[in-house]
């Protein structure tokens, strides 16, 4: 959405960081083969007159440093300093408008499938032609090779600059953004050149930005006084249309007083499959679906949509829309496969102040993907969304939020964090660039399960998705036989280097090596079914009994889904929730009845989805 541009403020704090910029000349080639990409942007620096911890800076809000192989960010950035180039990258295609998902999930209402149409990319995507022309090269060579990459990013950070008194303008420049998001990258560049950073990259560079010390710090924008942020982000507010519809309908979300009405259990992840432009515009059509919030790749600039007050459409589950919050991040799950840190930060300053804000748990129980949503019936599993897919770096982001993953058990633990090394962790996934086609190697947060300790042996089946017993595939979409980092599941059994893990009634195998775990010890609660039950029911969502709803309001199914959870196997439980149904149908709120029975459920990890299954089916024990 367009804003208007303003000055930046030429505060002290930033007078005194900038004085601190010193040591530019380029230090000696270093023999290490791993010191490479330090050599390059000390070179980098030297030659274009631009301070190194800048040009470090600056590349790490965009890329952590990583090379990505070679592949596009989900805004068309390339290498190091994220050269955006869309014609190499191509306009994605909206996986939104595929399959059968009702984004409202709620039986007591006809499926809404809204067509989102093409996605436009904004014209600003192209910033690899201009650094071409200031190193007279091809655009190719900026995507490909991560020295010429850094010169192009140093060579723009060098002209943004020119005439200016001091860097921050150039750095602000070089977000592609005006106005307060562009002040809010970069502000987070000079925090960062504050605080400094150590890494290996994901091709093994060892890259160092050393702390230059400040007496204060930035100040950060202000925000409209109508939007929920935290005052570190730059956030506006975009509200999306309460409004009535021909035909008795109306769009395109609810009205509710959340957390009074009912309690906020989870902050849902998902990507837009449309670019910024157009998902806002999206955002603001009362016969489209609904989203709380929306986060720009470029910048991290946050856009507010429903009050967290309201329930938004988006998760393909009623019980869950009722129960969270849902936002969107400017990308596309496969077409585009790395996100860009400016918006990890962005979004993950935007979690913690709502986690904080309504004492959501910051765990891969309650801060979930799109992908981790499940299915309401038998019928709707096959339908439900998969973003923001197996390349959003769950390790990388709860580390952010700080509340870092895995580690915390005792070795031999019955229970175990799924928490491979992102970047080394390359499963071969197809169907980014057409059906059947190999994805470009990536880091994936996602391990991939199998039937029996073996690489040959076939996946594990999951008869939700493929109801005719066949096995999983490898397609980027299929999440039928895979863990996601974060999530944490019952070990099953050991042989040798690998481990399994009970996975949608089966046993999931994964190869775990001593020297390369992909799974750390855990401590937690498991489910078990009580003595005497051969099975349980497992469900989608967490529906009150019937005699819980007054006369004018339909009872809703307990319908379980087309799964098993036998005696003797054991799942990692989130906590006992109750039963809850938010029957909201008509534009009038004053026929909004929120139902709670007495019937309680057990939040489960099941498979790559959660699910529920009845408190009093099952029994809760310590996992150590």
């Amino acid at each position: 959405m367009p804003m208007s541009s303003r000055s930046f403020p030429r505060t002290a704090a930033l007078a005194a960081a900038i004085t601190l910029l010193t040591g530019l000349a380029a230090t000696p080639a270093q023999a290490d083969p791993t010191q490479t990409r330090q050599h390059d942007f000390a070179a980098a620096a030297a030659e274009f007159g631009v301070p190194e911890n800048v040009l470090l800076g600056v590349s790490y809000l965009e890329s952590r440093w990583d090379v990505n192989g070679g592949t596009p960010s989900t805004s068309a950035g390339y290498g190091p300093m994220h050269l955006t180039d869309l014609r190499e990258a191509g306009a994605a295609t909206s996986h939104h408008d595929e399959g059968t998902e009702d984004p409202r999930g709620d039986d007591a209402r006809p499926a809404l499938h809204p067509k989102a149409g093409p996605a436009t990319p904004p014209q600003g995507l192209q910033t690899v032609d201009e650094a071409a022309r200031l190193l007279n090269t091809e655009a190719k060579t900026l995507r490909t090779d991560p020295a010429q990459n850094i010169r192009g990013g140093a060579a723009l950070l060098a002209k943004y600059h020119a005439g200016r008194p001091d860097w921050y303008d150039a750095v602000a420049r070089y977000s592609g953004s005006t106005g307060a998001a562009a002040q809010t990258f970069a502000d987070e560049v000079f925090d960062t050149i504050r605080t400094g950073v150590t890494r290996t990259t994901d091709d093994g560079q060892q890259v160092t930005l050393t702390a230059t010390p400040a007496t204060t710090t930035p100040q950060h924008p202000g925000n409209p006084a109508n939007v929920e942020c935290p005052r570190s982000v730059a956030c506006e507010s975009v509200p999306a249309p309460y409004q009535e519809l021909p035909g008795d309908d109306y769009g395109n979300h609810d009205l509710a007083n959340r957390p009074v009405s009912q309690k906020i259990d989870h902050i849902v992840i998902h990507d837009t499959e449309g670019y910024w432009d157009n998902v806002l515009d999206l955002a603001q059509d009362p016969t489209y679906v609904s989203w709380h919030y929306t986060i720009r790749s470029a910048d991290g600039l946050i856009a507010q949509h429903v009050p967290t007050k309201d329930v938004a459409w988006h998760a393909g589950n009623w019980y869950v829309n009722a129960k969270s919050i849902g936002i969107e991040h400017e990308g596309f799950a496969a077409k585009g496969t790395w996100y860009t840190e400016a918006m990890y930060r962005s979004s993950a300053k935007l979690v913690g102040y709502l986690a904080r804000k309504y004492g959501i748990p910051l765990d891969r129980a309650h801060i979930i993907g799109h992908d981790n949503v499940p299915g309401t019936t038998p019928a709707t599993i096959p339908g439900m969304h998969w973003d923001p897919g197996p390349y959003w770096d769950w390790s990388h982001y709860f580390d952010l939020l700080g509340a870092p993953l895995g580690g915390f058990g005792l070795p031999g633990s019955s229970l175990v964090t799924i928490d491979p090394d992102f970047a080394k962790n390359q499963p071969v996934f197809t169907g980014c660039d057409g059906a059947g086609t190999a994805c470009a190697p990536r880091g994936s947060e996602a391990v991939v399960l199998h039937s029996e300790p073996s690489e040959t042996s076939p996946l594990l089946v999951d008869v939700g998705l493929h109801p005719k017993g066949t096995p999983s595939t490898t397609e980027v979409s299929d999440v039928g036989s895979r863990a996601a980092t974060g999530q944490q599941y019952a070990v099953a059994g050991v042989s040798g280097d690998w481990t399994a893990i009970w996975y949608l009634g089966q046993k999931g195998w994964f190869h775990n090596p001593r020297n390369a775990r992909v799974a750390k010890p855990a401590i937690g609660w498991v489910v078990t079914p009580k003595p005497g039950l051969a099975t349980v029911p497992v469900y989608g969502r967490a529906y009150p009994e019937p005699e819980a709803y007054p006369a004018n309001v339909p009872v809703q199914a307990i319908t379980p889904l087309p799964y098993t959870l036998s005696a003797g196997q054991k799942y990692s439980s989130a906590g006992t929730v109750g039963s809850e149904y938010y029957y909201a149908v008509t534009f009038d709120v004053a026929d909004h009845v929120v139902v709670k029975g007495k019937l309680k459920y057990v939040q489960i990890q099941f498979g790559y989805r959660i699910a529920f299954v009845k408190a009093d089916d099952v029994r809760l024990l310590p996992a150590f």
